[in-house]
């Protein structure tokens, strides 16, 4: 699959994402599957992402999962312009936040850390922990740099399973994936 097919795909399922007609429903079920899914997890930290474009938001699960937790700590990406990676910066509800350059909300002011286990944004997912993000190669950077590596586990919808994607030359492969329907895959489990 060439970049121009990749960005048609990239666009098409942003569209049925937007479109899905029950979305908050599976949004209602994929917390549930997220929520069960953590309580076998030990990671105290995790890296998160706000929600854009009819994402699942996993901010309400993760606040959940923290709380009450002190030593568990909750954050949200900051791009890192010179290196193309992400930053992770502690966020909990009510926190101070700005828009980053692209437009989307991230922490103002809080600590910096590098997560244990990192939730990764889907458009699409094929077999085998492949994902298909927006392109820009953040996420799979960021993975490919971190030492030592987070867990990685792809959070998406059902509808965009893609059983014949295929890898790009830097794509990461993922660690689990979950969706509405439950946990697609867990190479722990």
């Amino acid at each position: 699959m060439d970049a121009n097919d990749r960005a048609a795909l990239r666009h098409k399922l942003i569209e049925q994402r937007l479109a899905l007609p029950n979305r908050l429903d599976l949004a209602a079920e994929l917390q549930e599957v997220l929520a069960v899914w953590l309580l076998r997890r030990q990671e105290k930290t995790i890296g998160a992402y706000w929600p854009i474009k009819g994402e699942f938001d996993p901010l309400p699960t993760l606040y959940r999962w923290g709380e009450n937790h002190p030593e568990r700590r909750i954050g949200l990406p900051v791009v890192d312009k010179e290196h193309g990676t992400l930053r992770f910066h502690v966020w909990y509800p009510g926190c101070p936040m700005e828009e980053d350059a692209f437009h989307i909300p991230k922490p103002k002011g809080t600590e910096a850390f590098q997560p244990h286990l990192m939730l990764v944004p889907c458009l699409g997912f094929g077999p085998c922990g492949l994902r298909l993000g927006y392109g820009g190669g953040f996420m799979d950077k960021t993975l490919a740099e971190m030492q030592p590596r987070p867990a990685a586990v792809g959070i998406g919808y059902a509808h965009g399973f893609l059983p014949l994607l295929k890898p790009s030359p830097l794509d990461v492969p993922l660690d689990a994936m979950l969706t509405e329907e439950g946990v697609v895959w867990d190479r722990e489990g």
